[in-house]
């Protein structure tokens, strides 16, 4: 989990150096494919549609950036953080643990104070799908 939302939280949405063609109507960049093997690639889009998935990234107003030092930063994350996990007395991790069906989590609703349980459970994919964003309410 620690490693998929590093990859989000601690980046901007695109670099300079990802940008690889503009040619007024269509944008070209360079992307990491994680579920094949890590490997670059390109991807050419319309020029409204890479502003679209760009200004998914940004952030609400208010919101900011997640920054991590110590254990979590980058650079120390892969050695420290089994080391964390040891002095902490947890049981090694194996990453087929992260297959495993959830155990179904309840917590109290902060405002009745009653119990909250999980209704559903949504992928990535799901997620990222515009329909499912809601804008978030700052008043």
């Amino acid at each position: 989990m620690l490693r998929y939302l590093g990859r989000y939280t601690h980046r901007v949405a695109i670099s300079n150096h990802r940008l690889v063609a503009f040619d007024g109507k269509q944008v070209t960049f360079r992307w990491r494919d994680y579920a094949r093997g890590n490997r670059q690639r390109e991807m050419t889009v319309s020029a409204e549609e890479f502003i679209r998935r760009f200004l998914l990234h940004v952030l609400p107003r208010g919101f900011v950036r997640i920054r991590s030092f110590g254990f979590l930063a980058n650079a120390h994350r892969a050695a420290l953080l089994p080391l964390c996990r040891h002095l902490l007395g947890m049981v090694p991790r194996n990453d087929s643990d992260a297959a495993r069906p959830c155990e179904p989590v309840t917590w109290p609703c902060p405002v009745c104070q009653g119990t909250m349980v999980t209704v559903e459970r949504l992928s990535a994919a799901q997620i990222r799908r515009a329909d499912l964003c809601v804008p978030f309410d700052t008043s």
